[in-house]
């Protein structure tokens, strides 16, 4: 029988408490449930006239689609300003990481500021500053300025916040693995990116995809500054439709399935890369470092103009110090 290290498992008493605190629970979330879709009821909001549209019935003589005048419009702006801020910001967040943990003090302090700087200063406060500053200087035509000042926004916080977590992953490895690349001839930069990063981004891999959801999320800020995205549209149908709190749902259950499949996805990738075992990258000169859980195997690694064949065990690497 297994068991937690801080917890015994639970006895047979125990296991009905916790069936009973399921079943209360189970009810309220049902109270709740009924007590909401009555008083969305008492206010007219499970009518016909209300939802007919989102069915593509034409309701009241209205002459538009709500998908495809509204919604995947806003679908394709959010997840067009999400995918560019993701890929922005991962690569923002892996220079300044890696600058974060340069040998090089000031590469490493200028690195620190900027994180620090970007992580401290809201988004919206952000997307406005950018905003303002395009329209001004004309950097972008009109129509480009809202989805520049969102990416903008986007890309500085949350490429910060990515920084800060690849920084933490590799603060977390075990000073072994530095020292066992050390002892085999790496420099600081091959270690870290040959054992440590692969193992960082793995364990940080859950972290970093909640702030991909993040990103998805925080597009709804871009309806202040007239960005046309998924949110901004609710507004439009409850005011061709009259329907804003049905409009509202709808969309929070887009939200929903799109950052859930993001979730899924995540966990996926997790899971595929623990049973794997490994994560394979290119090192320097076609080498081929594999690293694996917790040691790591050279495979043909170059070092100091020698072809090197090693299968280093940290236990093994212990008890030779």
């Amino acid at each position: 029988m297994s068991a937690s290290v801080l917890f015994d498992a639970p006895g047979p008493k125990a296991r009905a408490r916790y069936r009973l605190v399921g079943i209360l629970g189970g009810l309220l979330v049902l109270a709740f449930l009924v007590f909401a879709l009555f008083q969305l009821g008492s206010k007219g909001n499970l009518t016909y006239d209300k939802w007919a549209m989102f069915l593509g019935l034409e309701v009241n003589d209205i002459d538009a689609n709500v998908w495809i005048d509204y919604l995947l419009p806003g679908l394709l702006n959010t997840l067009k300003a999400a995918a560019i801020s993701i890929v922005l910001a991962g690569i923002f967040g892996f220079l300044f990481g890696i600058g974060r943990m340069s040998q090089i003090t000031v590469i490493r302090v200028f690195c620190g500021v900027v994180v620090e700087f970007f992580r401290s200063v809201p988004v919206l406060v952000m997307m406005l500053g950018a905003f303002y500053f395009y329209s001004f200087n004309n950097i972008f035509v009109a129509d480009v300025n809202p989805l520049a000042a969102v990416v903008t926004g986007l890309t500085l916080y949350n490429g910060s916040v990515v920084a800060e977590l690849l920084r933490s992953g590799v603060g977390s490895l075990p000073k072994g693995q530095s020292e066992a690349g050390l002892a085999i001839g790496l420099t600081r930069g091959q270690t870290l990116r040959a054992i440590q990063l692969p193992q960082a981004v793995t364990a940080m891999l859950p972290a970093l995809v909640g702030q991909l959801v993040v990103v998805l999320k925080d597009t709804a800020l871009g309806q202040i500054i007239t960005y046309n995205e998924l949110l901004t549209n609710y507004q439009r149908i409850g005011s061709t439709w009259g329907n804003i709190v049905p409009a509202m749902i709808v969309i929070a259950a887009m939200y929903i399935v799109i950052n859930y499949a993001l979730t899924s996805l995540a966990a996926y990738v997790e899971r595929r890369l623990r049973q794997r075992g490994r994560v394979t990258i290119g090192a320097g000169g076609g080498a081929v470092p594999l690293v694996v859980a917790g040691d790591v195997e050279l495979s043909e690694f170059e070092v100091g103009g020698e072809d090197l064949d090693i299968d280093l065990d940290p236990g093994e690497a212990d008890s030779r110090r």
